[in-house]
C-alpha cells in the first residue's frame, strides 16, 4: 500500500507562491498551486498573452532572471508530477475541515461554475491590491490606477494613452513611468507627493539596502533618459474632461501636505496613472480566522498564521516588494513540507531567507513610512460632488452627512447609511477613500467570500473534489 504524500494548496503563483511551492515540492510534498490567471507569475511577472507574440517579454520586467529561474523550477517540478498549477482558478473560499482543508474556486472568466480542491495544508500567498483615494475627475476614461495601467502593458501589450501623467506616491510610481515610457507613451510628469525630507531622515535604513538603492538610480536614469520631468511633493487636484480626460491640475505641496497657494498649473494628457501604495489582500485568510497584524497577516518566524495547517507569505502579509515575497515564500514552503510530513523543521535550512526577511522588513517599514499619505489633507481636497463609492455612485457629501448629520461613527454605520462598499467590489476599492472621508479608522473588513458567487454556485451541493 503506498503511503499518502500530503497535499500543500499554495493560492497564487506570484513570487511568493512559486517559491513557496517549489520550496515545498523538492522536500516530497504534492503541490497543487492555484492560481486566478491563465499563466503563473502574479502582478509583478505577468506574462503577456501567448496569442500576442511578444517578441521580447523581458523588456517589459526587472529581475528577469530571478523568474527565468523561477519558470524553469516550476517546470521541472511539473514535469516530475510534484506540483500541479490549476490557472484560472478564482479562489472564492477556504474551508477548514476536520481531515484538512477544501479550496472552492471559480472556473475561467465567465465564473459560474466552482470546483473543489482538498489539501492537507493551505498555503496563502494571495498579494496584495492598490489604495485608491478619490479625487474630483478620478471617474473620468483615461484615469486609471498606477498598477492597472501596468497590467495594461504587461499582459495585453497595450499602451493606456499617448500623453501620459503618472501621479500620487510610492515605489510603484517609478517602474510604471519607466514601462509607459520605454513603450513609447509621452510621460509628461510623474508626480510624488513625498519630498527628499521625508527620506533625508531615514538614511541609515536606506545606508543598510544598496540593492534597493541600486535600483531606485536605474530608475531614475531612464527617466532622465526619457526626459520625464520628475516633480516631488506635487499632488494632482483635479482631473478634466468631457467624455474623457483632457488635462488635470497640479500643485506643489507645502511643508504640511496642503497645496501651496498661487502653484495650480494645468497639464494637457490623456491618461492619467495615480497610485497610493498597496493593501494586503487578506479575504481567504479572515474568513478561515487567521488573526491579523495591522493589516496585513500575522504570521510567526516560520511563516504560520495562528490557524494549525494555514501559512501565509508575500505581500499578504505585509507590503514589502518581490524580493521579500520570495524570502517569505521559501521559508513558508520549507516549514509546510517539514509540518505536513512530520519532520521537525530546521531553522538552519532557511537562515538566508530568514535574514534577507529581517532586513527587507525593516527597509520596506521605513519606506511605507516616508511615502505614509495624510487622509486628513488630501480629503480636504475631495469636494461634496466627487464620488467616492463608484459601484454604488455614492458622493462624498453622502459620506458627510452620514457622519455629521446622521451620527455614523465607523465605517460600517457609514455603509449602512450610504451604501458606499455595498457594490460589486464589496468596498475592496473604495473603503480607503470612504474611510478618509468619513474620518473613520480603515480597519480589515471581514468578508467571509473573496470574490463575488453567483447564487447558483452557493445554492448547489458540495463541489467534488478536482482529481490529483
Amino acid at each position: 500500500m503506498t503511503a499518502h504524500r500530503p497535499v500543500l494548496a499554495v493560492i497564487g503563483a506570484g513570487p511568493a507562491g512559486l517559491a513557496a511551492a517549489l520550496a515545498a515540492a523538492a522536500r516530497g510534498v504534492r503541490v497543487i498551486l492555484i492560481d486566478s490567471a491563465a499563466e503563473a507569475g502574479g502582478q509583478f511577472y505577468r506574462q503577456p498573452a501567448r496569442g500576442l507574440g511578444a517578441r521580447r517579454p523581458q523588456s517589459l520586467h526587472h529581475q528577469w532572471r530571478t523568474w527565468e529561474r523561477l519558470r524553469a523550477g516550476l517546470d521541472a517540478q511539473l514535469a516530475a508530477d510534484r506540483v500541479t498549477h490549476l490557472s484560472d482558478r478564482h479562489v472564492w473560499c477556504v474551508e477548514k475541515q476536520s481531515s484538512g482543508f477544501t479550496v472552492h474556486a471559480l472556473i475561467g472568466p465567465e465564473q459560474e461554475e466552482s470546483v473543489a480542491v482538498r489539501a492537507d495544508g493551505v498555503l496563502l500567498a494571495t498579494g496584495g491590491y492598490e489604495k485608491v483615494l478619490p479625487f474630483p475627475g478620478w471617474t473620468l476614461p483615461g484615469v486609471v490606477t498606477a498598477g492597472g495601467a501596468q497590467a495594461l502593458l504587461k499582459g495585453g501589450l497595450v499602451l493606456p494613452g499617448r500623453t501620459a501623467v503618472v501621479a500620487g506616491t510610492g515605489p510603484l510610481l517609478l517602474p510604471v513611468a519607466t514601462g509607459l515610457a520605454a513603450a513609447g507613451a509621452q510621460v509628461v510628469a510623474l508626480l510624488e507627493s513625498a519630498g527628499p525630507r521625508d527620506f533625508t531622515r531615514r538614511a541609515r535604513t536606506w545606508a543598510g539596502a544598496p540593492a534597493k538603492l541600486a535600483e531606485g538610480a536605474g530608475y531614475a536614469a531612464r527617466l532622465l533618459r526619457h526626459r520625464v520631468v520628475v516633480m516631488v511633493r506635487h499632488a494632482v487636484l483635479e482631473a478634466h474632461g468631457t467624455e474623457r480626460l483632457e488635462s488635470v491640475t497640479v500643485a506643489a505641496l507645502d511643508p504640511e501636505g496642503r497645496p501651496a497657494p498661487g502653484t495650480e498649473r494645468r497639464v494637457v494628457c490623456d491618461t492619467l496613472a495615480v497610485g497610493h501604495g498597496l493593501l494586503p489582500h487578506t479575504d481567504l485568510a479572515e474568513g478561515l480566522g487567521c488573526r491579523l497584524d495591522g493589516m496585513g497577516v500575522s504570521v510567526d518566524d516560520e511563516q504560520r498564521t495562528d490557524v494549525p495547517g494555514v501559512w501565509a507569505a508575500g505581500e499578504t502579509t505585509g507590503i514589502g516588494g518581490s524580493t521579500l515575497s520570495l524570502a517569505e515564500g521559501h521559508i513558508a514552503g520549507r516549514s509546510a513540507a517539514a509540518r505536513l510530513t512530520d519532520t521537525a523543521p530546521d531553522p538552519r535550512e532557511w537562515a538566508p531567507a530568514a535574514r534577507a526577511r529581517t532586513r527587507l522588513r525593516s527597509f520596506f517599514a521605513a519606506l511605507d513610512a516616508a511615502y505614509a499619505a495624510r487622509p486628513d489633507l488630501w480629503t480636504e481636497r475631495v469636494t461634496d460632488e466627487t464620488v467616492v463609492c463608484r459601484c454604488e455612485e455614492v458622493t462624498a457629501g453622502a459620506v458627510r452627512e452620514a457622519v455629521c448629520t446622521l451620527g455614523a461613527g465607523d465605517l460600517r454605520t457609514v455603509k449602512l447609511l450610504t451604501r458606499a462598499g455595498m457594490g460589486w467590489c464589496q468596498g475592496r476599492v473604495c473603503e480607503p477613500g470612504v474611510a478618509g472621508v468619513a474620518g473613520c479608522a480603515l480597519t480589515p473588513a471581514r468578508r467571509w467570500l473573496a470574490r463575488p458567487v453567483p447564487l447558483g454556485v452557493l445554492a448547489a451541493p458540495a463541489d467534488p473534489p478536482t482529481p490529483q
